[in-house]
């Protein structure tokens, strides 16, 4: 299952400058690390309407799933913008490394709060 794409555009990465420089050594993933070892790192992505998660960077495999979901706007450090509908059980893994990482926010743009459990895989 994956989200349904609502509308792909750009955005003016001027306006998050500040954060987007930040963003290479920000690491934190979620809002609330749940668990960690030395082989996974388990984080909690809960927000609520209107709230938006800075740029960070993943640096690690991983994967998410929706708990509760919602309408989700997404910015990637490239100026593209997408918003999608997320649906409980939707899942997505991505593959990222140091030397390949992935800069980008995560903003909820709907009406009801959003849950999602994101893994990062260490080893």
């Amino acid at each position: 299952m994956t989200a349904r794409v609502i509308a792909e555009e750009t955005f003016n990465a001027d306006d998050y400058s500040e954060e987007l420089g930040a963003a290479p050594t920000n690491f934190d993933v979620g809002t609330k690390l749940s668990f960690e070892n030395s082989s996974i790192r388990v984080w909690e992505v809960r927000l609520k309407p209107g709230e938006r998660g800075p740029f960070h960077t993943h640096a690690q495999r991983y994967f998410w799933t929706v708990v509760q979901g919602g309408i989700g706007r997404q910015r990637s450090q490239d100026g593209s913008m997408i918003t999608r509908e997320y649906s409980v059980g939707d899942t997505n893994y991505s593959e990222h490394s140091p030397q390949d990482p992935w800069v980008h926010d995560f903003e909820n743009f709907g009406e009801t709060d959003m849950l999602f459990i994101t893994v990062e895989l260490l080893d």
